[in-house]
């Protein structure tokens, strides 16, 4: 079977299992389930290197908000195909509806977001739902509507035609949630992640600021009438009974089976991150898959991944839903990727693992008042996406130790029993760090050759547990992320492990695209993604990776496309792990990419705004990519990757030029908090 014929009976296969259009993207995560697949075959490894781009659509954000506020932005936004056009919201969740083929704005909603609310994870909003209300005329106002979570606790629902509030939603087509308890200030509690819809249900989490205190606010899910807004259920993830907690929210995207009438949820941890003397036990429906009845919100199920959590190993990405063989049969099952690196895969009706999860010994001794789980559970058939230990030998020296012996002199003497060595006050060697693995960008399913691509975070975390005694007087350096954990006899400080020049201590690649065999628990290939173009002068590229929060879309054309954290958008063909084409933006595209057709041509499109805790530039653009049409040539914008090392392979320099241009450099990756 052609490359062609595959993607027509790929669309064909997607059309009638997910019931949708062939050419749209009509969710966060490409559909309901998450899969980031597209049936669209046009663009494919043959011809991905004649890409141009197509328009390039700017925010203002930068320009129109305080500096104090437009720097602490991370436009995470995937746009959605609804209505003809393309509709995205900024980091301050202002709604903006473009034309497909050209990029020019149709309407724009601003709900006054306030610039002053210092919000915990930034100012960010990754994306809009879409729902339809089949009982409504065709041509009524909101019969299509849009809905959205905000910065400042609110859900909002729009017509997706117009943009203008749905009157009959709440109070002016808004709902403000009421977080049942003071915040500590504005920005503690928030909305990230976009809402799901599933039944006439709109369900939406929170993001809620980490190690502040251990009474937090509640991690509650809530749920309301699509049409009316009002409060259908709630549920509290975490059991409360005999422990002083909050959290384990979702702050993550969701996912739904609406034929099943399931929403699945991967929840966070308990608070603090790193005591948990407070919450003896495993702190069941922390760190889980649950599945919800849509209507009710009554539990179906719920599967644990970490149990009593003292590592914000929390599940940082959509549940991605899927039919697949397992050899005994065809089906249906919860795929979730985690911080650790693994992949847990469970069956859709129970939540009990397709295959077999084994619970293991873990290292124990914690400090004094902790009381840990004596296992943890492990995947047995799919294998770690990312190894799950660090030893000496896996320190990167970029030049010999008597003349930097900075990584070296930071990890010596940090406990480091593997994975799961709890927090210490001499101070825990933490690999993956609290935001590797796998994370909010979450993981692609290719249904029609069934292999799941995903990207993955490598570096170490440095984690030392501050007596409260000395934590009330203590001023952390620069770089340090100090979590007072009010409440806990410990506070706790996290920075990650950076040799003097700036690079990571781990050596490359710090950021990788995985592709895995589900079926036969194999991976096929990892593919380094970014470059250090980006961070250093002259624009030198170290072929080294860049952590990589955001996830990819594959396409039946037989690639994967991702972003990361330089400038560039990338193609990889999906069967070998290749990296063929780079196509240049005006700022990191730490957004998950996504894939539509307009007009007869495939469009490839991804929010270019930066990320301003890892410390990149920042922008406001949205752009799109096409093939060239005749009489258009690719420009310095796209390019062909012709060979396997990139631009630079690193060692080609000296040593010494190296310490020059690192040192000149000033970089720094700044990843300090988990919702990156």
């Amino acid at each position: 079977m052609s490359l062609r014929q595959c993607g027509v009976w790929a669309a064909v296969i997607w059309s009638q299992l997910t019931g949708g259009p062939a050419h749209g993207w009509e969710h966060w995560g490409g559909d309901a389930g998450g899969t980031r697949f597209s049936p669209l075959a046009q663009i494919t490894p043959a011809n991905v290197d004649r890409l141009v781009p197509a328009w390039d659509y700017h925010t203002g954000d930068l320009q129109s908000r305080p500096p104090a506020a437009a720097l602490r932005t991370k436009f995470e936004a995937t746009p959605i195909l609804v209505e003809d056009s393309l509709v995205f919201c900024t980091p301050f969740n202002e709604v903006v509806a473009l034309d497909p083929g050209t990029g020019v704005p149709r309407w724009r909603f601003d709900p006054k977001v306030g610039d002053g609310r210092r919000p915990a994870n930034r100012y960010a909003c990754r994306g809009v739902a879409h729902w339809i209300d089949t009982q409504a005329p065709a041509d009524a106002a909101c019969r299509s509507r849009l809905f959205m979570g905000t910065v400042d606790a609110r859900l909002i629902a729009l017509d997706a035609r117009t943009g203008r509030p749905c009157a009959g939603f709440g109070a002016d087509g808004e709902v403000r949630i009421d977080v049942a308890r003071d915040l500590l200030w504005p920005g503690e509690f928030q909305i990230t992640s976009a809402p799901v819809i599933g039944r006439g249900v709109v369900v939406v989490g929170s993001s809620i600021g980490d190690n502040v205190r251990v009474d937090a606010p509640r991690g509650t899910v809530r749920a309301f009438d699509a049409r009316s807004g009002e409060l259908r259920w709630s549920f509290d993830p975490l059991i409360h009974d005999g422990i002083v907690a909050g959290h384990a929210n979702v702050w993550a995207p969701m996912s739904v089976d609406e034929q099943r009438g399931l929403v699945f949820l991967p929840t966070s941890s308990p608070s603090p991150d790193f005591f948990g003397g407070a919450r003896p036990g495993d702190n069941r429906n922390s760190d889980s898959v649950i599945a919800l009845r849509l209507e009710t919100g009554a539990l179906a199920w719920s599967f644990q991944t970490t149990h009593h959590d003292v590592w914000d190993y929390d599940l940082p990405a959509q549940p991605t839903l899927a039919r697949i063989e397992t050899g005994q049969g065809a089906r249906d099952v919860v795929m979730q990727p985690t911080k650790q690196g693994f992949v847990f895969v469970l069956d859709r009706d129970t939540g009990l693992p397709i295959w077999p999860v084994e619970e293991r010994d873990v290292p124990q001794g914690a400090v004094e008042g902790e009381r840990l789980s004596p296992t943890q559970p492990f995947p047995t058939h799919v294998p770690p996406l990312v190894e799950p230990r660090f030893a000496p030998a896996d320190i990167f020296r970029m030049l010999p130790r008597v003349v930097d012996s900075s990584c070296d002199d930071q990890l010596a003497g940090l406990r480091n029993d593997g994975l799961y060595t709890p927090p210490t006050t001499q101070g825990t060697l933490f690999y993956p760090m609290t935001g590797g693995g796998v994370n909010w960008g979450g993981a692609a399913f290719d249904p029609v050759h069934r292999i799941l691509y995903a990207n993955v975070s490598r570096a170490v975390h440095i984690v030392r547990l501050i007596p409260r005694a000395e934590a009330d007087h203590l001023t952390p350096p620069r770089g340090v992320d100090f979590g007072l954990q009010r409440g806990a006899p410990f506070a706790v400080t996290r920075a990650i492990a950076m040799s003097r020049l700036g690079l990571l201590c781990n050596r490359p690649p710090w950021g990788e695209m995985v592709a895995v065999d589900l079926e036969a628990g194999k991976i096929l290939w990892r593919a380094t993604v970014g470059t250090t173009e980006d961070r250093a002068p002259l624009g030198l590229a170290f072929k080294w990776g860049t952590p990589l929060v955001n996830g990819v879309a594959v396409t039946a054309g037989g690639l994967v496309f991702t972003g990361a954290m330089d400038a560039y958008l990338r193609a990889f063909d999906a069967g070998t792990g290749r990296e063929l084409w780079q196509g240049r933006l005006p700022a990191p595209g730490v957004a998950n990419p996504m894939t539509y057709e307009w007009k007869g041509e495939q469009y490839l499109v991804i929010a270019a705004g930066g990320h301003s805790e890892a410390g990149t530039s920042l922008g406001d653009s949205v752009v799109a990519f096409r093939l060239a049409r005749a009489g258009e040539a690719p420009s310095w914008w796209s390019r062909t990757i012709d060979r396997p090392g990139g631009r630079f392979a690193g060692g080609a320099l000296t040593a010494s030029l190296v310490m020059a241009v690192l040192v000149s450099a000033g970089w720094r990756w700044r990843l300090r908090r988990r919702r990156l």
